[in-house]
């Protein structure tokens, strides 16, 4: 068998809707492999990993905080940069918490997404926020 492999420059996105549940994250994960492995020449393994863990703490995000029942993903990759846009139905921005050390509630992720993106935007509408991150390629 042979795999497709999508050009950067036409690809395009991949897209799902998820129950925010905790089993969101991991299936945000294997779309998310999923999409990188058919792009060509193929994404390599350090921003992969950078590109999977974005994805990772925004629906992380999404399922310990956002209001509503469901989120999406959305990525779309073009000739050095991906975008990931991650939408639910809580109109309230994130907002950074202090990091808890000992491991209660968190407060990493939105510093590390910021941290691994090349630009972070939060955009509201009627029914709610999307968060858009790209990262390199």
């Amino acid at each position: 068998m042979r795999t497709q492999h999508i050009p950067l420059d036409t690809g395009p996105p991949a897209t799902a809707t998820f129950d925010k549940r905790p089993e969101a994250v991991s299936d945000a994960r294997d779309l998310t492999r999923g999409y990188l492995a058919r792009l060509g020449p193929a994404v390599d393994d350090e921003n992969a990993a950078s590109i999977e863990l974005v994805v990772s703490e925004l629906i992380t995000n999404v399922v310990r905080h956002a209001r509503g029942a469901l989120c999406s993903l959305r990525l779309h990759a073009q000739s050095d940069v991906i975008t990931i846009a991650v939408s639910d139905a809580d109109p309230r921005p994130p907002r950074e918490r202090a990091p808890d050390l000992e491991g209660g509630t968190g407060g990493f992720g939105w510093p590390m997404v910021r941290k691994l993106a090349r630009a972070v935007g939060v955009t509201h509408g009627p029914t709610g926020k999307t968060i858009r991150a790209e990262l390199a390629l």
